[in-house]
């Protein structure tokens, strides 16, 4: 595995967490323009002549909407319908698209796609040799264009080539996702140092949080119906594409709205950030739900994405004796059809 991390300067704090000295790096982002490596995101490649066939027969997303502009939202899930993995789909050529996701996941849904990959002879490959770096804040777009030459795209769309790819994500600051081989990275890192600050990868994840977007790690997978994360409301279920596996049960539970369970953005009375799972109780002590993920924030206190029960609950809600607050999504919990996205240039 390419460590391409090392010559950032970055302190790894554990295997999918990095960091840099950088004094309030949640603050910085909100005030400046800050460079992050997302040590945390993965890459699989799906590619052959009968690519395109084959995502269509896994994925949610419509995959002819995969044009090398649109890079849909997607999640592959069992039969039952259970999320194995969410990722966001791009096209680098003809019969060439790539998957990106939380880096722990790579190696489980390559092991499960393998098992249809013979029929369509194509090749699932986990691309370790490339980098993948962020930048954020209001300058963030004119940084880009600037020292990478390249226009940014519109939310959930691409720039670039067949060798980088340019990527924009929803925030509430302007965010951009570069994916580039890990070869180039340190004169591409030095050239965006100059006009942004390295910070460590906690910051994009908290503005992930901030955006309603719930990232599956590998302890959370078949776990959630897609809609359980508001993967309709992203544009991340196309309902006008045919069948792929699990469909079946995500159609059912969209059109009988049975979804008994949603992803909720919350805040908590306290700076003790609790584990991926920890248990939100409500006043009696029943267990709503549990958390996807928790930051801290510019004002040091712990925001979270959690998987809620859809009843009402006796208030307040607490996570390992923190109170938890609920805070407005960024978007309508209404479904956004991707068809419709990727017009949206």
């Amino acid at each position: 595995m390419t460590d391409w991390i090392a010559p950032l300067g970055a302190r790894r704090e554990s295997d999918d967490r990095v960091a840099f000295d950088t004094p309030a790096p949640a603050r910085q982002a909100m005030d400046a323009t800050v460079l992050v490596p997302l040590a945390h995101l993965g890459v699989l490649d799906v590619r052959g002549e009968g690519a395109e066939r084959f995502l269509q027969g896994q994925a949610s997303a419509q995959v002819a909407l995969a044009d090398g502009d649109f890079a849909p939202l997607a999640c592959f899930c069992t039969p039952k319908g259970r999320v194995l993995a969410n990722a966001q789909l791009w096209r680098v050529a003809e019969g060439h698209y790539r998957l990106l996701m939380r880096r722990s996941l790579v190696p489980s849904l390559r092991a499960h796609l393998e098992k249809f990959a013979p029929f369509y002879r194509i090749e699932l490959t986990p691309r370790d040799d490339l980098a993948l770096i962020g930048l954020i804040g209001r300058e963030a777009p004119a940084v880009a264009e600037a020292r990478l030459d390249l226009t940014p795209p519109a939310v959930w769309h691409q720039a670039g080539d067949d060798s980088q790819q340019l990527l924009t994500h929803p925030g509430p600051r302007p965010r951009l996702l570069l994916c580039l081989p890990a070869g180039d990275l340190e004169a591409t890192w030095q050239r965006l140092a100059d006009q942004a600050t390295p910070v460590g990868n906690a910051v994009w994840c908290l503005h992930d949080i901030q955006a309603g977007l719930g990232w599956l790690g590998a302890d959370q997978a078949d776990a959630y119906l897609p809609q359980m994360l508001n993967w309709e409301a992203l544009g991340g279920i196309s309902f006008k594409k045919g069948c792929y596996t699990g469909q079946e049960v995500v159609a059912r539970a969209h059109f009988r709205g049975q979804v008994k369970k949603r992803l909720v953005r919350g805040q908590l009375e306290g700076d003790r950030l609790p584990a991926p799972g920890s248990a939100v109780e409500d006043a009696d002590g029943k267990r709503l739900g549990e958390v996807l993920g928790a930051e801290l924030d510019a004002y040091d206190q712990a925001e979270v994405l959690a998987v809620l029960g859809t009843r009402e609950a006796a208030e307040p809600l607490t996570v390992d004796g923190q109170q938890f607050k609920r805070l407005q999504l960024p978007y309508p919990l209404e479904r956004v059809d991707p068809e419709i996205l990727a017009t949206r240039a």
